[in-house]
Formats: C-alpha cells, structure tokens, sequence
C-alpha cells in the first residue's frame, strides 16, 4: 500500500504551529529502495545486536549479594566469589559499551541520508521510509536501554567494584595481571585501564545511550557544514509531529497490523521530542520551537499508565532545557501534574 500515503497535501510555512501532519508512516511494511539497500543493510546489522543486548540487560542480575559478602566478609573465599560473579557481568557491559560505539558511527550515516539534500523533511519522510523506520528503532533502542540501566543500579555498582579491586591489586602488586586475578579464558579481552575510565564515563551517565545519540547528532551536524543545522533539527521536529498526528487520527491508526506498532509511535515520539532539545540550542520547549510538546504530552496524558509514566518520566528527567527559566510555566505544570 506504499511506505508512505499522503492523505491531504499542504504548503509547508516557515513559521511552526501546532497543526495536523495527514501524513503515514508505514513502520509495519516499509521496504529499502535500491539505492537505500546498502544503508539499510548496515544499521540493520546493528540493530538486530541491539535487539540482543536489550534482552540481555532486561535480565541483568547483577552481583550485588556477592559484593556485599566480601566487603563485610575479608576471607579469600568470599573475595573470589565476588570476582567470579562480577568478571562476566564486567564482560557484559563491555559489550553494551562496544555497542555504543556502533551507534555513534552509524547514526551521522543515517542522518546524512535524511537530512541532505534539496528534499524538504517532509519529502525525505514521504520518499525514505525505510531509513525513517530504522532511525525510529534506534531511537526506541535508546529509550529502552536508558530505562534499565537508571532502574538496574547494579551496572552501575558492579563496575564500580570491579574497579576498586583491579586498582587495589594493581597497586599492592600482589596479583601479576588481570587474567590471574580474574581468571579469563583466551576468548574474553582483557580490559585496558584506558578502555576502563571510558567505559566508567559511560555508566556514570543517567541516560549514557541518550548522551552517545545526541553527541553524535551534533558532531553530525558540526561535521556537515555543507548541511544546515536547520535541516537535522526540522527532520527531527517533522517527524515528531507526523508520529503525534498520527496517534491522534483513527483512520491511521486503525492501519496499523500490531498494537505494539502504536506503542512504537508513541516511543519514537517521545524520543524526538529529547533529541531534538539536546540538539537545538534552545530546545524543544521555547515558543519559538518547532515541536508541539505540549501537543506530545496531551496524547501521552491520553493513555493508560502503563504505557505512558516511563515516557511521561523520559521527559522530565532526561531533557536539557525543562527547567530552563525561559520555559514556559504551563509546559512545566502540565509535566509536573
């Protein structure tokens, strides 16, 4: 039934107010063109591992039992415990940074294809629904990994165990090596104290996912003089926009194939809204912004809690500019409320 249908044509004005986007996108079914194939091809390979690590950190147990019998207990025995429990998890998290690192890279690709050229954002949503789709799960991904890791404190406290062991045995010299003290077999990498600190800067952050994606949009951004700035940040603000006049249209919304397809909107919108106001100077909730937010949490407010407290928490815990002085107070109520 095509990637895109556009129900209604309009002029699109260069001065923002909340209005209707009579705009589909189809986040079921879009396929890649032949020129897309081999980007799409890319992030797709990322996101499948980003599905993985999702379901991996959904179940993160952590070692905090095992940590706190050998702080209270000095014996050997419970010493090597803790490290037993602690060294997979450490090699977990390893993963989850590495992982970082891939959406750090693959997202100015993506951003190159949809924010360059002639196209308005709106063509580029209408003609490249296979790359809007795949930016959308990215941003998802994000949300969702930012979520367990600020609820799982044990990521968190277990690396910073690991830490604290590794540098006590490297000072008293009593341990020759990582590998003795952890006992790790020929295929797990030893951790470099270089590769530590960065990984200990990650974890240190409330949202580390959210800060790798919003660095990368603005290193994009900086790296692309060629693209004006108004290019990401109007991708970014139509594509909120199209997702928020979507959930609110029940003929789209009865195209939809899964229930879990309107969850997905309502995510993506939401993650919009924050990357959008980490990457505009001024954010997401001045007049002068060309995001509806107060349109965006009228439609969460519209859903049971159970779909719409964690984003309703994304957004006042995880945007930069909520509690700037210039925002105005009825957008702070409405959050607070």
């Amino acid at each position: 039934m095509g990637n895109l249908l556009r129900l209604l044509s309009r002029e699109e004005g260069t001065c923002f107010s909340p209005q209707r986007y009579d705009l589909f996108l189809d986040f079921e079914n879009a396929q890649p063109t032949d020129g897309e194939k081999e980007m799409f091809l890319e992030v797709e390979a990322v996101l499948k591992k980003g599905q993985l690590i999702l379901n991996e950190i959904s179940q993160y147990r952590g070692a905090s039992k095992e940590i706190r019998e050998a702080i209270s207990n000095p014996g050997e025995d419970y010493q090597e415990k803790a490290r037993d429990a602690v060294f997979p998890l450490v090699q977990q998290l390893r993963r989850y940074y590495d992982f970082s690192l891939d959406i750090e890279k693959v997202v100015p690709k993506i951003l190159s294809q949809l924010c360059s050229g002639s196209m308005s954002p709106t063509q580029h949503l209408e003609k490249q629904q296979a790359l809007v789709k795949q930016f959308a799960e990215i941003l998802e991904f994000v949300l969702k990994f930012d979520e367990h890791k600020m609820t799982t404190p044990s990521i968190q406290n277990d690396f910073s165990y690991y830490r604290r062991i590794v540098s006590r045995h490297s000072l008293s010299g009593s341990i020759s090596d990582e590998q003795d003290l952890f006992k790790t077999t020929e295929s797990d990498e030893q951790i470099s104290s270089a590769l530590a600190s960065h990984m200990s800067l990650f974890y240190a952050q409330p949202t580390p996912m959210l800060k790798v994606l919003s660095e990368a949009t603005m290193k994009f951004v900086a790296d692309n003089k060629d693209i004006p700035v108004e290019n990401t940040t109007e991708t970014l603000s139509t594509m909120a926009s199209v997702c928020q006049s979507m959930l609110k249209d029940p003929d789209l919304i009865a195209r939809f194939m899964r229930e879990e397809t309107y969850l997905f909107v309502l995510r993506v919108m939401v993650g919009l809204v924050i990357l959008y106001d980490h990457v505009h100077p001024v954010g997401a909730f001045q007049k002068s912004s060309n995001v509806d937010v107060k349109g965006c949490v009228r439609v969460l407010k519209e859903q049971p809690s159970s779909r719409s407290e964690s984003l309703l928490n994304a957004l006042r815990y995880t945007t930069r500019h909520l509690n700037d002085e210039s925002t105005p107070k009825h957008i702070k109520t409405l959050l607070a409320s």
